[in-house]
């Protein structure tokens, strides 16, 4: 990814440029020294003057006032707020009628800016005072006041807190009172520029000791740039916060977000003071000490699916190229390219207007169609579909261009979305809530509803990132998070009454992937990067599970690497420096997914015997329970050592009925309830309270003999042989209750239960035969 510069001979104005803004993504507002407002037209390559302010008026800072007004969607800012030298900030039109001027500082106004609703203004001055404005110009509040001046001023993506400079500290304030306050060093020399995006939560700041520096919201460093040769002059970040800017003196430079550089410009344009990102994030203006304004395109991203290379080579083309037999095609496009993605066999890109989807097989004949909003801001894909966010919402397509559904929940902001807070399946769509990073929201694919009976999901700390599972059956979906302690979670997307289980994975997860072609999901963990070859184990025996996982030390990947994609057996991780690395996982546990799905039972223990692996048993064994193929899990329980449930696996042949094997399987994972509703709705009272029995769960065993009338004697009888094997005395007020006057005769209840057992066969046994036996396979 590179900068493509482009800058007039001539400069425009006279003095020093000292701010811009964008009012679309062709239209840009250019303030100077020498008073004068100027409107960049990039179609026309057209100037024209706007307005020239009175000689005393030295503008310092600009911001459109912001376009996305709840419900009234305007196409284009209509207003913009000017500070300047002589302690008032202006209100003024499109026009360049100023609306009005307000008194607000003592000394000049060095920073305005309009919060993301539009409702409020904060200005900073050089008396150090913070205040926060109506829509209007009126006063709401002084937010703060220190002894020096406030260089820069950004709001939190909430819109509750505000982050400014003092010195060489960065300060966030939340604007309720007796809110606690962040205050922290930051830079060695006095800060210039803050920046703060809505969308990664990330902090930029740039200071006069030549550094930038990127934090969270915590104020934690996450990067720290080597010294540069002059100050850093301007910050930004890019509208979807994966690119952010950075300006200097006849210097210009794009990075990643997590720090690294893409590419350094040095255009004559003395310094750079202040710069903005076009609405759509592929451009960039810089307003320069010299009285010019330079314009940099974003070009040359690049995407990469298995053996194919898309690469943006112009504003309007794209190239593509097919590594296996160095085959090259060009894409031309109407308008400029603003999104776009690789996958599953398709480039979904997205220009200014419409949506092309083209597949791998042939990329002559793209699908068009147009599109409502205009600036897509994510894309994402899955095997049958994908989805499109831009400013208006979040729209689902087939990749044969039909619109399928479009979710909507309360408090939606669909310009904070990005690829970690939203994830898609063939059958579900998974969002983070952003009022409340607990609840994900789960809905149903086909017709955009929430998915089941409507029940969200809901963790009990804040929620990270968020990853649904590509493969399988509806039903089985999982989705897997990343928690604000960095602990990774599994759980069931289906949701009916009973609230599924949130089961803990692994710690220290930084980041995660998974798999495109099945069910297997891989992270980094602290040093490690780890594989679970079957997630699913931990709903079916979770003893297993750290056999069914693959380890491996990765501190060649440095600090903070980050998972790009898992495609096949082949992961890529992008390094904290930007290089990208990638790894190939044994690809014999996708062979054995495969083999299960399609119940080929045989062929996979025929696999894991030729490849002779403990974690390939260990899947095996795991997948055969869950199918209920108990045949299959004694193999593989024995090849890993299991003796204790090998047994217990073959206790379950001895069974006289379907329900109590049933039963039995689910008492193997665990689920001991579901054991037992399977056991009363056949009408197996006595085997319900057997179970309760041998688990020592008394209350419940004694709780169903007394409810079913039936076998208190026998439960009555085992506890006591249980006291007195230890030696205790009963304790338990109703088994008192109930043993006053009972003589237990041990005889009449072995009888009793000989009864049962016999009863429950010859159940099983006639039910058999008045089924028509089919030939058996």
């Amino acid at each position: 990814m590179r900068l493509k510069i482009s800058l007039l001979k001539e400069p425009k104005h006279q003095e020093l440029v000292s701010c811009v803004g964008w009012t679309t993504a062709e239209e840009l507002y250019s303030c100077s020294d020498d008073h004068q407002i100027v409107k960049w037209n990039l179609l026309t390559s057209e100037t024209s003057q706007i307005v020239k302010l009175p000689d005393d008026i030295y503008p310092i800072d600009l911001h459109w006032f912001p376009k996305s007004l709840g419900i009234k969607k305007q196409t284009q800012a209509e207003s913009f707020v000017l500070t300047s030298s002589d302690g008032k900030f202006h209100l003024i039109s499109k026009l360049g009628r100023v609306e009005k001027s307000v008194e607000a500082h003592c000394g000049a106004v060095l920073a305005g800016r309009w919060n993301y609703e539009g409702t409020a203004l904060v200005t900073v001055g050089e008396d150090g005072q913070i205040k926060i404005w109506s829509k209007t110009g009126m006063l709401r509040s002084t937010l703060a006041q220190q002894g020096m001046p406030v260089y820069s001023v950004a709001w939190g993506p909430d819109s509750e807190k505000v982050l400014y400079t003092a010195g060489k500290q960065l300060i966030i304030k939340p604007l309720q009172p007796n809110a606690k306050v962040l205050q922290w060093k930051a830079h060695d020399g006095i800060i210039l520029k803050v920046d703060w995006n809505s969308v990664n939560d990330l902090i930029l700041s740039a200071g006069e000791d030549c550094k930038y520096k990127v934090w969270d919201s915590y104020g934690r460093p996450l990067y720290n740039s080597q010294p540069h040769e002059h100050p850093i002059t301007s910050v930004a970040w890019a509208p979807d916060g994966e690119l952010f800017a950075v300006g200097s003196f006849h210097t210009l430079r794009l990075c990643d977000k997590t720090g690294w550089s893409y590419a350094l410009e040095k255009p004559n344009t003395g310094s750079i003071f202040n710069i903005a990102w076009s609405i759509d994030g592929t451009q960039i203006a810089g307003a320069c000490g010299n009285g010019h304004v330079v314009f940099a395109h974003v070009v040359e991203q690049r995407w990469e699916w298995k053996n194919f290379q898309v690469t943006l080579t112009k504003r309007r083309t794209m190239q593509v190229r097919n590594v296996l037999n160095d085959a090259v095609d060009l894409l031309e496009f109407r308008d400029r390219v603003i999104k776009a993605s690789l996958n599953y066999a398709h480039l979904v890109v997205s220009t200014s207007l419409q949506c092309y989807v083209f597949s791998t097989k042939n990329w002559n004949t793209p699908l068009i169609f147009d599109l409502k909003e205009g600036t897509v801001s994510l894309i994402l894909q899955a095997e049958r579909h994908f989805l499109l966010v831009d400013g208006g919402g979040i729209y689902l397509y087939s990749y044969e261009g039909r619109f399928i559904s479009s979710p909507k929940f309360p408090g939606m902001r669909t310009d904070i979305l990005n690829a970690q807070t939203v994830s898609l399946s063939n059958d579900t769509i998974a969002i983070k809530d952003k009022a409340d990073e607990k609840i994900i929201f789960l809905f149903e694919a086909s017709t955009g509803k929430p998915l089941g009976d409507g029940k969200l999901l809901s963790h009990k700390n804040e929620i990270l990132e968020i990853a649904l599972d590509q493969k399988g059956l509806t039903n089985d979906r999982k989705i897997a998070f990343i928690d604000k302690n960095r602990d990774l979670y599994i759980t069931s997307v289906k949701r009916f009454g009973k609230e599924e289980q949130i089961i803990k994975l692994g710690t220290m997860a930084h980041t995660l992937a998974w798999s495109d072609t099945c069910n297997i999901l891989c992270g980094l963990q602290d040093t490690r990067f780890t594989v679970w070859y079957y997630p699913n184990t931990v709903y079916v025996d979770r003893d297993i599970l750290p056999k069914t996982l693959y380890e491996k030390d990765a501190s060649e990947f440095s600090k903070n690497p980050h998972i790009v994609s898992f495609v096949g057996n082949q992961v890529t991780i992008r390094r904290a420096d930007g290089s990208l690395v990638h790894i190939s996982i044994s690809p014999y546990p996708a062979i054995l997914h495969e083999y299960v799905s399609s119940s080929k039972w045989e062929d996979a223990v025929r696999l894991c015997r030729f490849v002779k692996e403990q974690t390939l048993w260990a899947c095996l064994a795991a997948m055969a329970v869950a199918n209920r193929d108990m045949t299959t899990a004694e193999i593989a329980y024995a090849a890993i050592g299991e003796i204790d449930k090998v047994q217990y696996i073959n206790s379950m042949k001895d069974l006289p009925s379907k329900e109590s094997k049933m039963a039995h399987i689910l008492m193997f994972s665990g689920n001991i309830q579901e054991a037992e509703i399977v056991l009363l709705q056949a009408g197996l009272v006595y085997q319900a309270i057997q179970i309760n029995i041998n688990l020592y769960n008394w209350e419940r065993a004694l709780e169903l003999a007394v409810k079913y009338k039936t076998h208190v004697d026998t439960v009555l009888a085992y506890r006591q042989k249980f006291l007195e094997t230890f030696g205790k005395q009963e304790t338990n007020k109703r088994y008192l209750q109930y043993a006053e006057g009972l003589q237990i005769d041990w005889e009449k209840i072995k009888a009793k239960i000989e009864m049962e057992i016999t009863k429950e066969r010859e159940r099983s046994s006639s039910s058999q035969s008045t089924k028509n036996v089919g030939p058996k396979h």
